[in-house]
């Protein structure tokens, strides 16, 4: 044992790599821009700011920050894979690559249902986007689910291959659905690799029955939230008070469907919580916000 006061010969030294000033780090930063989503509503709910006069001044981003990686989390039937698939019709349409990783229903039935939103958004010609669009059937394979590195590897060949630029995992809850004390090792390395490959990345995360549901919690606690750039939460709620007509504006009985972003460590946002259509078709609608629509009411 060695004795108390002398130096270990294993002491560590510093990793020089790891220290830049701001303008060296600056010089291998992107330029921040906007994605549009295809969603309606949502792409002006992220902005970014100038000086004019001396004076900062809001300036819509356009869309959801490039590079971002953003989880989309919410307890069932709220429209997370609505969203996404929404987002990647809208990309594919656009003329870009996305690589699209389906934890939860198997490859076939994805495409299924994407060909069918691409029809609700208008797309005639489902050419266009067939070959933009690239599925890694995680739900059909165990290997993919269970084996952290094989995705990685998957995904990294995929991403070379086809040249995308977006990708996105529906859901990462399924990659640690029986192993939720890993939930944060899983996601940092996801994290990590989409910001390797500069992609920007939609991940959806589902809540428990017992998370309060405007939180950013899902399941595996807030490991995903405070990992990724920006966090979306969708939730609904029955209307079946006096009290609930009076908050929502809406008549006992109806379902009311909100959304907000929780926060966004690459630019400014909107902080409000928001009304949420899903139409007939199956695609997001972000409509007023809840501080609004009880202005009007006064």
């Amino acid at each position: 044992m060695a004795e108390t006061g002398k130096e270990s010969k294993y002491e560590s030294k510093p990793f020089l790599k790891g220290v830049k000033t701001l303008r060296e780090a600056g010089k291998e930063a992107p330029k921040l821009e906007g994605v549009p989503t295809g969603v309606e509503g949502l792409d002006e709910m992220f902005f970014t700011t100038t000086l004019e006069g001396g004076r900062p001044k809001r300036v819509p981003l356009g869309g959801i920050p490039k590079y971002a990686v953003i989880n989309i989390t919410g307890v069932s039937d709220t429209g997370k894979s609505l969203l996404v698939e929404q987002f990647s019709v809208k990309r594919a349409m656009e003329g870009d690559k996305v690589v699209f990783i389906t934890v939860e229903s198997p490859a076939p039935f994805v495409a299924m249902a994407l060909k069918e939103r691409a029809k609700a958004m208008g797309v005639e010609d489902i050419s266009v986007i067939d070959e933009n669009i690239v599925l890694i059937d995680a739900a059909s394979y165990a290997v993919l689910r269970e084996s952290i590195q094989t995705l990685l590897d998957t995904v990294a060949y995929a991403i070379r291959t086809y040249k995308a630029d977006y990708t996105i995992i529906d859901s990462i809850t399924g990659l640690y659905e029986a192993k939720e004390m890993m939930a944060r090792s899983i996601v940092r390395q996801l994290f990590n690799f989409m910001k390797k490959w500069y992609q920007t990345a939609l991940f959806v995360s589902q809540k428990r029955s017992g998370h309060e549901e405007l939180s950013a919690e899902a399941a595996g606690g807030y490991a995903i939230a405070h990992i990724v750039d920006c966090t979306m939460v969708m939730s609904k709620k029955l209307i079946m008070t006096r009290y609930d007509e009076s908050i929502y504006r809406r008549p006992i009985g109806e379902m009311v469907r909100l959304f907000r972003i929780d926060g966004c460590r690459m630019c400014g946002h909107d902080t409000d919580t928001h009304f949420m259509e899903i139409t007939e078709l199956g695609l997001i609608r972000i409509g007023p916000s809840l501080k609004e629509i009880y202005r009007k009411a006064k």
